[in-house]
């Protein structure tokens, strides 16, 4: 679907989140003189006009860009992603803000390279002619880049990632930002995401997504938590209290995978300053999680972090009837009429002859019962010591 146009919602709170994270992001890979590929699968248009039609008539750069447009004593972290915007306006007055391919551009280097891809074809027309216009701009300041330093692409931005990972200096800043008009993108960015760490696992991926009451989004963190990273970081922002309706956006997040180790410190640092200025009530927040690859029953036995989870073939209980069982390994499952009877002592030691005619103790099973025969017991292949992979699943702007 084409249907979702951002120039109605440029410049909001999300923007605000979103923009200052991949402004740090940027920052963080310009510490290296490597180059690096920036990659953005569903660009836009690269600039908007607050004055257009579409803005005014939403007005949503005032939950956003438009409190931090003239505030003061504004943290050190944040003074880049402002000095960025402002730049566009030269006059002072607050007419345009960037899109996420602009941010890129000015942000990066010129040995560095961008990958944009888009599929609405009215936006790839306009994101063209906007590099077009800065490349030019930055060709009479002299700065000129070797080759092809920007190109876009009228696609899929799924299906594209693949086939530019691993890229050729081995570095890269992905940014993933549906417009999640549809279900189908939650499990699309998962799914995406899964087979670039596949490819590519030391990228830094970095994803928006917008905190909303349906199902799709709220296990959306929990999904991303269990693809195959390092480390992850997850940052959300809420400005006010969902109404009970669940319309409109309140609440935001930036969910990066292989996260910058300053990264946590200087949201912890920006984030309530962002939360003072762009609050509308009390419901106004921001919550900052860090980890590791989430792995299930397994990862939590390791971590000690809950309880162990039935496996194999076991029963689970039923919560209506009161009955059932849920036997983990190891452990035997013990009848209802047993439960009472005392523990059976512990067997002795039998004596085991050796080959050489040499006698020695050794622990033997208790003697079975007579008129029994013995229980047949067959030696168990040893399990894997490493962790389980995560289960695979789907799940369920810009």
């Amino acid at each position: 679907m084409l249907s979702y146009r951002h120039a109605f919602h440029a410049g909001n709170h999300a923007d605000v989140l979103k923009h200052f994270v991949q402004v740090q992001l940027h920052l963080y890979m310009n510490q290296k003189d490597v180059a690096y590929t920036y990659i953005h699968t569903h660009s836009g248009p690269g600039v908007y006009a607050l004055d257009s039609f579409q803005a005014t008539n939403t007005a949503e750069f005032d939950t956003g860009i438009g409190p931090l447009w003239n505030a003061t004593e504004v943290p050190e972290a944040l003074k880049p992603y402002l000095d960025l915007v402002k730049s566009m306006n030269p006059s002072g007055k607050m007419r345009y803000y960037p899109g996420s391919p602009y941010v890129a551009d000015q942000m990066s280097r010129l040995e560095d390279r961008l990958r944009l891809f888009e599929l609405h074809p009215a936006d790839v027309r306009i994101l063209s002619e906007n590099v077009r216009k800065a490349e030019a701009h930055k060709a009479e300041q002299g700065e000129r880049a070797r080759g092809k330093r920007v190109l876009i692409e009228h696609g899929d931005g799924f299906q594209s990632l693949k086939k530019l990972l691993p890229p050729p200096s081995r570095r890269a800043l992905v940014l993933v930002d549906p417009p999640y008009e549809v279900k189908d993108d939650y499990k699309k960015v998962r799914d995406a995401l899964e087979e670039a760490l596949g490819r590519f696992p030391s990228g830094m991926y970095a994803v928006w997504y917008p905190v909303l009451q349906r199902m799709e989004s709220r296990q959306f963190p929990d999904k991303l938590k269990r693809l195959p990273a390092k480390e992850w970081l997850n940052v959300t922002l809420t400005v006010s209290t969902p109404g009970p309706d669940g319309i409109g956006l309140h609440s935001s997040g930036m969910f990066v995978l292989n996260p910058p180790y300053t990264l946590e410190k200087m949201l912890r640092e920006t984030m309530p300053y962002l939360v003072q200025v762009l609050g509308k009530d009390s419901g106004a927040r921001f919550t900052i999680e860090t980890g590791t690859q989430v792995l299930g029953a397994a990862g939590l036995r390791e971590t000690g972090a809950g309880p162990r989870a039935p496996v194999g073939n076991a029963r689970r209980a039923s919560p209506l009837s009161g009955k059932g069982s849920l036997r983990l390994p190891g452990q035997s499952m013990v009848r209802e009429e047993d439960k009472d009877k005392p523990a059976a002592p512990a067997p002795k030691p039998r004596r085991a002859w050796h080959p050489d005619g040499s006698a020695g103790a050794k622990p033997q099973g208790a003697a079975p019962a007579q008129g029994k025969r013995p229980a047949a017991t067959a030696e168990r292949a040893p399990r894997s010591a490493g962790p389980r992979g995560p289960r695979s699943g789907g799940g369920g702007k810009r």
